[in-house]
């Protein structure tokens, strides 16, 4: 058997043998401890939380699952370093160390939590979370990232004796001068969260801004890049998307189609009575459209002109094309059948003798 009184007659480096056997129980056991924490009840919480329809128990769970082995020893570490007597330059580098690491992993966490937060908030209800655009959420988890680093430096410098008074009013004064530098960028910084949280477009959208549309590609800190038809990259400032009517296209339902056919002047009065419910016949039998109305509207320069009015239930364009292509290409092939002309614009020119 182990003689416990001869532990702590042993001494080395000012410490029993009994001490340092303490310390490392206190270093083994909270390592233990906190693995046992992430490997078996965060992994218990993280299947738990899938059976839930909410997205924010994941989001936490998955936060907190960041956190790994250099944190637990580390922590350990510096709580097992109380117990003994060891010098304090190396006291002080293993405070500062664990210090850093752990500020690295709460910034991960918080990182995390900002970001699948945000998805699980903006996504709430919708059956997929592709089109959910994280750009925006990436810049406000960055600019966490820097307040927490920043309070991290400012508390080290006063743990070493600095006086951060001093720095921080140098800073406040610094600050103003470069806010006044600064102020268009600033402008898109704000409109970015405005564009954020009003969420007129996102990430996937047609729009039309101007004379310019296309596709959002990015909402980025300062910009928004938008593919354009043509394939290039549109970079808008955010702050003159938030100042100026936006047609957002992905956001209709469904589109209104209005259009005229012009018969010729020498249509018979039973086939024109004919063409309202004729068009009707051929628009119901078209997928994903109704058919609204057809009317006799006016007599034109050069033809008998019909209104015709319909909502085809798709915001996809080429969709839109197809049905609308697939309506008049109807139309023609019945007016052939009937014999019903289409008029073209004709001019009449007297000749003098």
């Amino acid at each position: 058997m182990v003689d416990l009184t001869s532990l702590k007659e042993l001494s080395y480096f000012g410490n029993s043998l009994e001490t340092y056997l303490y310390a490392l129980l206190i270093f083994a056991g909270l390592y233990a401890g906190l693995a046992l924490i992430r490997g078996v009840v965060l992994i218990r919480l993280k299947v738990l939380a899938k059976k839930t329809k909410n997205k924010l128990d994941d989001s936490v769970v998955n936060a907190l699952l960041k956190i790994k082995w250099p944190f637990f020893l580390f922590v350990s570490l510096l709580t097992a370093l109380r117990y003994i007597k060891i010098n304090e330059i190396v006291n002080i580098i293993a405070f500062y160390l664990t210090f850093l690491v752990v500020t690295i992993y709460v910034v991960k966490v918080f990182r995390v939590l900002v970001v699948q937060g945000s998805m699980a908030i903006n996504t709430r209800g919708e059956k997929s979370e592709e089109d959910y655009d994280d750009s925006l959420a990436n810049v406000m988890a960055t600019i966490l990232q820097t307040l927490i680093w920043l309070g991290v430096i400012l508390y080290l410098l006063s743990y070493a004796g600095v006086d951060v008074t001093t720095a921080l009013a140098g800073v406040g004064v610094g600050g103003i001068a470069i806010a006044f530098a600064l102020q268009n960028v600033l402008s898109d910084l704000f409109a970015s969260f405005t564009i954020y949280f009003d969420k007129p477009f996102k990430k996937g959208d047609f729009l039309v801004v101007g004379t310019d549309s296309g596709i959002v590609q990015k909402i980025g800190l300062k910009s928004t890049r938008i593919r354009t038809l043509q394939g290039e990259e549109l970079v808008v400032s955010n702050k003159e998307l938030t100042e100026t009517r936006i047609n957002n296209f992905k956001k209709l339902k469904r589109r209104r189609v209005v259009f005229t056919i012009g018969v010729t002047y020498d249509t018979p009065a039973k086939k024109m009575q004919k063409i309202p419910d004729m068009v009707k016949q051929i628009i119901k039998k078209v997928k994903d459209v109704e058919i609204d109305r057809v009317h006799f509207k006016e007599y034109g320069d050069s033809s008998m002109n019909f209104e015709v009015v319909f909502y085809i239930n798709s915001s996809n364009y080429p969709v839109y094309m197809d049905r609308r292509q697939e309506i008049n290409l109807k139309i023609l092939e019945r007016f052939n059948k009937e014999k019903i002309d289409f008029a073209f614009p004709s001019r009449t020119i007297y000749l003098k003798k």
